[in-house]
Formats: structure tokens, C-alpha cells, sequence
């Protein structure tokens, strides 16, 4: 969203931020997009957590209106739409690596992610 364009419910950089990431579904599409490398539509609906394709469908046009997502038409398909990440989206990675890393250490029950939590 255009800063010019949004109104904030406060200042804070936090509470301005959770108005466009503050949903679960809004980072689980950056994460595969970022990490996962997912590019189109049916990859998204793929995911384990099972996205319906009406959230997938929402959670593009917030991100690109926010400045963290471009949709772009396939050049071997122009039928088809290709999701990028953009320079603010990539900006994102650290966070949502200490997201993972934090979510590892305290709320999984696994040894899959073992190494992120050792790194603390």
C-alpha cells in the first residue's frame, strides 16, 4: 500500500506493519515464494497448509499493493500470471527466518529443525 494512501491505526512501525502482514496466510505466501521458489497460482494451492483459493487469490493483490509482490504475465503463457518478490519482499527474509528459527525452539515437536534451533 502506498504510504501516502494508508491510514494507520497508531505510529507504531509494528502495528502499521501487522496491517499488511498480520494474518498467518500473508507470510505463508512469502515464505514460498521467497524460499519455496513458487511462482504460480497451483503451486501456491499445493502447500501443506492447504490455502483456499480465495485467500490465495486475496493475498497477492495485498502484497503487491503493498509494494512486496509483482504479478507479471508468463512470457511462455500469457494466459498465465508469474508472482515475484520485490527488493521490500526480500527485505522481509531475516524476520521470517527468526519467525522459523523462534517457532522451531518453541513450538514444534520435531527434530527437523534441530539446526535453527541450535544457532541461538
Amino acid at each position: 500500500m502506498d504510504k501516502q494512501n494508508q491510514i494507520y491505526r497508531s505510529s507504531c512501525p509494528i502495528s502499521c506493519e501487522l496491517d499488511v502482514l498480520g494474518d498467518k496466510w500473508t507470510l505463508l505466501f512469502l515464505r514460498d515464494i521467497i524460499f519455496m521458489r513458487m511462482r504460480y497460482f497451483r503451486e501456491f494451492l499445493i502447500s501443506p497448509e492447504k490455502m483456499a483459493s480465495n485467500t490465495l487469490s486475496d493475498r497477492p493483490r495485498k502484497l503487491e499493493a503493498a509494494g512486496m509482490v509483482l504479478r507479471q504475465p508468463d512470457p511462455d503463457n500469457g494466459c498465465r500470471i508469474i508472482y515475484a518478490v520485490t527488493e521490500k519482499g526480500l527485505d522481509l527474509i531475516p524476520a521470517i527466518l527468526e519467525l522459523l528459527r523462534w517457532g522451531a525452539k518453541h513450538e514444534v515437536e520435531n527434530t527437523r529443525h534441530d539446526e535453527l534451533v541450535s544457532s541461538t
